[in-house]
């Protein structure tokens, strides 16, 4: 199936369309906020970009699935994996509905921009892993078609960074703490991940994000981002 036909084919009734009933307490899938979520919890509004930053290890694909996870209660939500290392179960973990997960493998920069392109226009939420070669031009790009189609994007670059502009909201990872494993042994009971949050979602400001992440819940936030009340989407 191509990128073309996977569009479309998620384009009909498996993703509410303006004028039909969405789900008790959500919006319009393209308009408005996401259905309110358990506290401390987070989302990504329709249209808006989310970049996440930082070397691996540091929680960067969850925190982003998990902006993603209240969408996929109205949609399906596209993974396009460049390093080819994501495990579905990651994304049900964060709350992302298993039959609406769509994984895209795409490591060639060349198709990528068009692949991803192709996505953010049909779907109504999109991951993507960006390739080291990837250009400005392109991304930006990408972030206009999200906000064209009301689509959640998360971007997250395999090498580099995200230009500046391109995101609402920029999240760079800053350290991550392991509750439980005493003085080098015992057992793990969850980890505190901390990001430097930048861009209009934190109203130009920097700012430090913390959320907690014990494995088979959902990620909650703990401090920061107080402009986003909880059980509310970011932007």
């Amino acid at each position: 199936m191509t990128t073309a036909e996977l569009a479309d084919r998620f384009r009909g009734k498996s993703v509410v369309q303006p004028g039909e009933v969405a789900t008790p307490g959500a919006s319009s899938p393209r308009g408005g906020s996401v259905s309110p979520v358990h506290q401390g919890t987070w989302g990504l509004a329709p249209g808006r970009t989310l970049s996440v930053v930082g070397p691996p290890g540091f929680g960067l694909t969850r925190v982003g699935l998990a902006a993603l996870a209240d969408q996929s209660r109205l949609g399906p939500v596209a993974y396009l994996d460049v390093r080819g290392w994501l495990c579905p179960a990651a994304a049900w973990e964060v709350g992302i509905e298993a039959h609406r997960l769509i994984v895209v493998r795409c490591d060639n920069p060349v198709p990528w921009a068009r692949v991803a392109a192709t996505l953010v226009s049909g779907l109504r939420a999109v991951f993507a892993e960006v390739p080291a070669g990837a250009k400005e031009a392109q991304l930006r790009k990408l972030a206009m078609l999200a906000k064209t189609h009301r689509t959640a994007l998360v971007l997250r670059p395999v090498h580099g960074d995200i230009p500046a502009g391109v995101s609402y909201l920029r999240l760079e990872a800053a350290g991550v703490d392991w509750a439980g494993a005493g003085d080098g042994h015992g057992r793990l009971e969850g980890r505190r991940l901390r990001f430097q949050a930048t861009g209009k979602g934190v109203r130009g400001m920097t700012t430090t994000v913390e959320f907690e992440d014990h494995g088979t819940d959902p990620l909650r936030v703990v401090s920061g981002l107080a402009i986003a009340p909880a059980g509310h989407a970011i932007g």
